[in-house]
């Protein structure tokens, strides 16, 4: 390796160290990052998988190794704990357990810095892997390229550092991909075993890996009507040369299949054996049920997953029931830089005119060519799945597709030099503007990466063009409270949106409803996170009162008027036929789980009164249904 490219691609990991980790030092746990933080704690400390199965647990086990090692306490004779033994109660316990471990049993702040640690280095490394595979595709400065890209994009610089799957699934996908490249290559024992850990890397990252192996077989199809370089040509020679691959990609396959159930299998190994009938029948078949747990566990928390996909969406002001197609296409112009944009464009205008002139050579080394197709033949699939799915919630379930258009820019550095003289002058300027531009919006967006909107959101309102993670994820909490010190605030309404208990961050807040104002709040200061103005409550008529915008538009300190209008009046809340509950929940989720992480007691009882309410809710829309 060139030691000047060497130090440049480490210089701009440090710059992404720095950024994307300071960022993350700033920041209060994010909603998912409660459970998914108790769960991997308990992972490591007592091989049990009881929480968040509907995640598969490498992550979170990242994260637990990094607090484990600390001595971060977790109380296993608690409530909390002892009530999950069970799927459903389970469910609700994982956020109460959570949040104790964060708040209550551990200092929140030393916590969250242990356990996005690990998660800051996976995504440096997910970093350096796109430069070593990006050299390989596109010479030094390709290499360069993506990996300049990609630690300036502000979705990696937000999402990296928290304890989320989203990182390490795009880079196992992409690790998946590129030793399916080296396996189709040369079929050996070594390529094999590279092969399938890095598919049970992915599988035991994320569920979405179903996606890859989807990819993998049309992969595989493509190669029998539509040859790689180095395939022959004759039928019979082609036939014998495609069913050794075969071979080999099966074993690989199996293999993962066994790392995956032997990490399962140790992750459980004192989880309670709830798979029904197979824990009350003597030990023999005690001893099949725990051989059982790994793909019960696996299959459960891939069908809750699949079950729950469905998710409302929201738009550019409007609210859908459902995942609509153009989701993604609209969120990858509103939360990426122009300069990636505009050098994917290039990149793909270049390639186009390199085609016309009908080249004989590849832009891609051939020894790359099955490599190179993988990769374009995953991207593909994942984007057509992002567009017919039903789970349009946030860019970071964009993240596999953006690290694999990261990685085909890597041949544009030579793409650039086949051109002619004048117009390779002006890509390499025109790519120039681009990367610097990347890295200035990088820097002058530090550290509020979560609310980034691109000048294409035209200076709308952020709250309008989207919502979720997209906007504020609950990590804007330390923002508040300092607003609050700054102020003098003994009292923080606080309509977050969140499910923990804010006052691990904001010691004075109390769980507010921005729909609903007392008139006692008349006068006060309020704070509301910007996705609660339109899509988790209906508050717009809030924002014409003098506000304040913290976290760069993820979060509101407001000045209401006292009085405050009467509801549904002129400059008042809306009636209560018009609120919007947090979620599209059937009842107030926030207030559930404040109740039961403040009283964990309560856990069994609440979730009893939640499935009523839920069953009662369906059965309400059947009839509807029934009668229109």
């Amino acid at each position: 390796m060139n030691i000047r490219f060497g130090a440049l691609a480490l210089a701009l990991l440090l710059m992404m160290f720095v950024l994307a980790g300071g960022a993350a030092l700033r920041e209060s746990a994010t909603i998912d990052e409660v459970a998914h933080i108790g769960a991997g704690l308990s992972y490591v400390q007592k091989l049990d998988l009881r929480f968040n199965d509907e995640h598969p647990p490498l992550a979170k086990v990242l994260a637990g190794l990094g607090l484990a090692m600390r001595g971060t306490r977790a109380d296993y004779s608690s409530v909390q704990w002892t009530i999950g033994k069970n799927f459903f109660p389970a469910y609700l316990s994982q956020w109460v357990f959570g949040d104790w471990v964060l708040g209550r049993w551990n200092d929140p702040r030393t916590t969250l810095l242990w356990a996005r640690l690990p998660m800051l280095l996976l995504t440096l490394l997910l970093g350096w892997v796109l430069f070593v595979l990006g050299r390989r595709l596109g010479g030094d400065w390709g290499g360069l390229l993506s990996l300049a890209i990609y630690t300036t994009m502000p979705a990696f610089l937000a999402f990296g550092p928290l304890v989320l799957t989203d990182v390490a699934i795009a880079l196992f996908v992409l690790l998946t991909l590129w030793t399916l490249g080296e396996l189709w290559r040369i079929p050996d024992g070594r390529n094999t075993r590279w092969f399938a850990l890095a598919l049970a890397g992915a599988l035991l990252s994320k569920f979405s890996s179903g996606i890859l192996v989807i990819a993998i077989v049309i992969f595989v199809l493509t190669t029998r009507w539509w040859g790689v370089a180095d395939q022959p040509a004759e039928k019979q020679a082609a036939r014998a040369w495609r069913k050794l691959r075969w071979r080999a990609l099966r074993k690989g396959t199996l293999l993962a299949a066994a790392v995956v159930y032997l990490v399962y299998f140790v992750l459980s190994w004192n989880q309670p054996i709830d798979i029904p009938g197979f824990a009350t029948h003597g030990p023999l078949i005690a001893f099949a049920g725990r051989l059982l747990m790994p793909p019960w566990l696996f299959l459960r928390g891939l069908g809750w997953v699949l079950l729950t996909s469905a998710r409302p969406t929201f738009l550019l002001g409007h609210a859908y029931p459902h995942g609509v197609w153009f989701y993604f296409p609209v969120l990858l112009v509103l939360k990426s830089p122009p300069g990636f944009l505009g050098l994917l464009l290039l990149a793909l205008a270049l390639a186009l005119r390199d085609r016309l002139k009908s080249r004989i050579v590849g832009v891609v080394p051939p020894e790359l060519a099955s490599h190179w197709r993988a990769i374009w033949v995953t991207l593909l699939v994942f984007v057509a799945v992002c567009l017919i799915g039903t789970m349009d919630i946030s860019i970071r379930h964009f993240t596999v597709p953006l690290v694999l258009l990261t990685l085909l820019l890597a041949p544009l550095a030579r793409l650039i030099e086949r051109s002619t003289r004048g117009m390779r002058w002006a890509a390499i300027a025109a790519t120039t503007v681009m990367v610097a531009s990347c890295l200035i919006t990088a820097v002058r967006l530090y550290p509020y990466y979560f609310p980034y909107v691109s000048p294409f959101g035209l200076n709308q309102p952020l709250y309008w063009l989207m919502s979720d993670s997209n906007v504020d994820w609950d990590q804007a909490l330390p923002e508040v409270e300092q607003f609050a010190r700054e102020h003098g605030l003994a009292d923080v309404p606080l309509d977050n949106y969140g499910l923990s208990d804010a006052t691990v961050f904001v010691p004075h807040s109390r769980l507010w409803d921005c729909q609903a104002p007392a008139d006692s709040d008349g006068g006060h200061w309020v704070f509301l996170s910007a996705n609660m103005i339109l899509d988790g409550h209906n508050c717009a008529w809030i924002m014409r009162y003098p506000h304040q915008s913290l976290a760069r538009g993820g979060m509101y300190a407001i000045r209401l008027p006292s009085p405050i209008p009467a509801a549904g009046t002129q400059g008042g809340p809306p009636p209560v036929s018009e609120r919007h509950l947090f979620l599209h929940a059937p009842l107030e989720m926030r207030v559930m789980f404040l109740e039961v992480i403040r009283h964990p007691e309560r856990i069994q009882k609440t979730l009893d009164d939640m499935m009523a309410i839920w069953q009662k809710a369906q059965a309400e829309a059947s009839q509807k249904k029934m009668r229109n």
